[in-house]
């Protein structure tokens, strides 16, 4: 059986941890919006979960249903949250070639020192 290459190995695994890196960085300035209510409250937040704006119409606000509107905003932060992390997931499986984990680094068994 041929033993690998291991100065290979680790040069693989150092442009993997740099092209990880430099993912993670890009998602900071990439934003998704999401919305509820009908576009009544909208929510833009980062691909790194970091939220940039909460909007709400002023048609939204009734004195006498607060709890509707805490519903809205609750699930235009959910559904922002889940669309940032479908997107992060994306840009960091393009940079793992699909290894398993979170950002791809569980597979690899800590070799990344993720």
């Amino acid at each position: 059986m041929p033993q690998p290459n291991l100065n290979q190995l680790a040069k693989m695994a150092q442009k993997m941890q740099a092209d990880m890196a430099a993912a993670q960085e890009a998602l900071a300035s990439e934003e998704v919006e999401a919305s509820a209510g009908g576009g009544m409250v909208t929510v833009k937040i980062t691909g790194d979960l970091q939220i940039k704006a909460i909007t709400i119409d002023p048609d939204a606000v009734d004195p006498e249903d607060v709890e509707m509107l805490q519903d809205m905003i609750l699930a235009a932060v959910n559904q922002a949250v889940n669309q940032a992390q479908e997107l992060a997931a994306t840009r960091m499986g393009a940079v793992t070639g699909g290894l398993g984990g979170p950002g791809g680094a569980g597979g690899l068994g800590g070799l990344l020192g993720m």
